[in-house]
């Protein structure tokens, strides 16, 4: 059944009405939110800086503007009566804009609380603060090192095989987490009123009972004694005056935690080994005029880690374990220590000396040669060679020109003044009874030299050599006193073994007199020189045995030295040829 005609008229009335009236009102509703956009509350204020109705980008400067003077300037903090300034910048405090900005109602919407908000609402907040927590640490730890007392902790320390101890000790400070809370209070505010921390007592992390426990429980045991290491069939033993170094304690969470400096083990390791892997034979050297055995080390390949571990296993047992085993590749060396304690090279069984006047050319041939024989170990039927041992004379090799004797006469060549070492390595072996093998005397006599028994040397032609001929080692060592403009030169070489012989040199006369020619040259490298006679001349070496007058034999040294012939230099082509 239809509605009355009438009745459907009145409520095509009240649709109409409602409708104008939702127009009416959403109309303003637009307006509303066009009016506020996306601007800030017209109440807002961010750290006393006024920001209402304020676009987001608007507040942004006016707050950097606003806040730039405040957040430039130095803090004052006071502690207990003592005040320091504090740098905001420094200690890692800035403000985050954007988040300020936000936080005090920015942003566009829709919702009537929003739009009933911008109108009507804003409060003044609080900046947003961005905080870098190393560098506050930072800051607050130098601000409690200026204004306090920091608070120390126990320690312990190994030094020399035992162990010494640090008391802990309590310190005088603030509150961290109060300081912070106070110093970006202060940070923001307008009026920079001086920051007071209250003073309160610093404990240390490590007390005197940790130090104690420490003590008991590692540190005492560990300097107890000796620690073994054994890499198969070779081993470290290590004293506690010298593993002390690699040894300490840190302190972690509140306790004494031993620690191992890897590093320093390692070089302990290695200075008992051969350090790369390589094993190194025993050889002999001499302390105090005094030939010693230099024991053989094993070469051992091995990971710093394991014996880290294994060493720091082991150093709190007791005597009798104190013992690990580390895995590692071990190579023996070929001439092991009792081999080098067989060769009995116990005495000192010549010596000899010889001048010479100053250059400097023979202060660095001299010596440089020298250097490269010194520790020279001979064993049983070895030869000495002294161009294999002291190789090419080179600058690369040390060596620099000095004068030779060439055809007769002087010329300056590299390595000049090597034959004052040969002189008196020859003599050295001469009366240590080594047996001679090839030396060649210079060509004309040089009077520094003892006469008859000399000998020259040049590279890959004329050599000194001889061979140790007994049944145990020689060593040769040898030792020089630089020549000054004032004072002679000396080179003296010494051998040590076990001596077998009596040497006596006995020098005969001198006989086949010749007399110099005389040379007039014009070259570039001529020397002048007064020459003198040369002449022929045995020595003999007498051998007995050690302690005996009867001559087991005699060995005859003949020398025939040429004349040192007169030279005359003239201005270089000015000769006829």
């Amino acid at each position: 059944m239809s509605k009355p005609k009438k009745e459907r008229a009145g409520g095509v009335v009240v649709l109409v009405v409602v409708l104008v009236l939702a127009v009416l009102v959403g109309g303003g509703w637009a307006a509303a939110y066009a009016g506020a956009g996306d601007k800030l509350p017209r109440g807002a204020s961010i750290a006393g800086v006024d920001v209402g109705g304020l676009t987001p980008a608007g507040a942004e400067n006016t707050l950097r503007d606003g806040l730039a003077e405040r957040i430039e300037r130095p803090l004052e903090v006071t502690v207990d009566g003592s005040t320091e300034s504090f740098d905001p910048a420094l200690a890692g405090l800035a403000i985050d804009y954007a988040a300020s900005v936000e936080a005090a109602g920015g942003g566009r919407s829709w919702s009537p609380a929003r739009l009933w908000e911008y109108y009507t609402g804003g409060d003044d907040m609080d900046a947003v603060v961005e905080i870098d927590e190393e560098e506050m640490e930072a800051a607050l730890s130098a601000l409690e090192g200026s204004l306090g007392t920091p608070a120390k902790d126990g320690g312990i320390r190994f030094v020399d095989g035992s162990v010494e101890t640090t008391s802990p000790v309590t310190g005088r400070g603030f509150d961290r987490d109060a300081a912070q809370d106070a110093l970006v209070r202060a940070f923001l505010a307008e009026d920079a009123e001086p920051v007071e921390l209250d003073v309160v007592e610093l404990e240390p992390d490590v007390t005197e009972a940790e130090v104690q426990e420490a003590l008991r429980s590692f540190a005492n045991p560990a300097m107890s004694s000796s620690v073994r290491l054994r890499f198969g069939s070779a081993y470290v033993r290590l004293q506690p005056d010298q593993f002390s170094e690699a040894l300490a304690m840190k302190a972690e969470d509140g306790a004494l935690v031993p620690h191992v400096r890897i590093k320093r083990l390692t070089r302990l390791v290695e200075s008992a080994t051969s350090g790369d892997g390589a094993p190194v034979d025993a050889t002999v050297e001499v302390v105090g005029g005094t030939p010693r055995v230099v024991k053989a080390k094993p070469g051992i390949s091995f990971e710093p880690d394991d014996v880290a571990a294994a060493f720091l296993e082991v150093v709190v047992k007791p005597e009798g374990e104190r013992e690990a085993t580390v895995e590692g590749e071990v190579t023996q060396p070929e001439f092991t220590t009792r081999d080098a304690r067989n060769l009995k090279i116990v005495e000192e069984v010549s010596e000899f000396t010889t001048n010479f006047p100053y250059a400097e050319y023979r202060n660095t041939n001299i010596g440089r040669a020298a250097e490269i024989i010194d520790g020279t170990l001979l064993k049983p039927g070895e030869t000495f060679s002294l161009n294999d041992i002291v190789g090419e004379r080179t600058r690369e090799n040390g060596f620099t020109e000095g004068f030779i004797i060439s055809n007769g006469i002087f010329k300056e060549d590299l390595g000049g003044g090597v034959s004052q070492v040969a002189t008196t390595v020859f003599n050295a072996m001469f009366f240590a009874g080594l047996e001679d093998v090839e030396h060649k005397p210079h060509s004309f006599y040089i009077d520094r030299y003892p006469v008859g028994r000399e000998a020259t040397v040049a590279w890959g032609s004329v050599d000194l050599r001889f061979r140790n001929d007994t049944d145990y080692g020689v060593l040769i060592d040898t030792e020089l006193r630089r020549s000054t403009p004032s004072s002679q030169g000396a080179l003296t070489v010494r051998m040590y073994s076990t001596k077998v012989w009596d040497i006596e040199s006995i020098t005969g006369n001198r006989y086949a007199f010749t007399s110099p020619a005389t040379r007039t040259l014009d070259t570039p490298d001529c020397y002048a020189n007064s020459g003198y006679g040369g002449f022929s001349i045995d020595v003999t070496r007498v051998f007995r045995r050690v302690g005996e007058s009867e001559i087991a034999r005699r060995e005859v040294f003949k020398t025939v030295y040429t004349p040192s012939d007169t030279v005359i230099c003239r201005p270089p082509g000015s000769l006829d040829r």
